[in-house]
């Protein structure tokens, strides 16, 4: 199992994982599960696309198949997620897309390895729209740095009765 290290104490959940594909989705599992713990599973569908987020820039641009680290605190008005990675690059948001007349013709050069193919670069908007707070901050020892992003319990209602009560 890619999962190396936890220290799951009441309030904080801190893991390391294997910088795999698999890291995302195991992630996204313990943040429902401990959301779900705190009585705050109404949180989970926000908190689980942004740990995806996250921790997908942290295997694809920053652990290069080593390890990232994860944690999950539980604050007083708000829930916090972090990501490690051992590389100072700050995620990048790209530009909209642009659409131009003749997007829509054949590209030979669409399937070169080399070309970028315009899917990347829509995580950090994601983050950005979902949380109260976001950032970045580097770390010395060792290198990389956290990509954190906060909610906020109080500017997000509980869920009352049943959704198709409302409807």
């Amino acid at each position: 199992m890619p999962h190396l290290r936890c220290r799951a104490e009441l309030y904080e959940l801190d893991s390391e994982f294997l910088a795999a594909r698999t890291a995302p989705a195991q992630v996204r599992s313990l943040v429902e599960l401990r959301l779900a713990s705190w009585g705050l599973a109404w949180l989970a569908d926000d908190m689980t696309l942004i740990a995806s987020e996250l921790v997908t820039n942290a295997v694809v641009h920053g652990a290069c198949g080593g390890r990232i680290r994860v944690r999950l605190r539980l604050e007083p008005a708000s829930v916090l997620l972090a990501v490690w990675d051992p590389s100072e690059r700050s995620p990048v948001r790209k530009r909209p897309l642009e659409a131009v007349l003749g997007d829509a013709a054949p590209d030979a050069e669409a399937l070169s390895p080399e070309r970028e193919d315009g899917t990347g670069g829509r995580g950090v908007p994601i983050v950005q729209a979902l949380a109260d707070e976001c950032g970045v901050a580097p770390t010395a020892d060792p290198v990389g740095k956290w990509v954190w992003a906060r909610l906020s319990v109080a500017s997000r209602r509980m869920p009352t009765g049943n959704q198709e009560e409302r409807a």
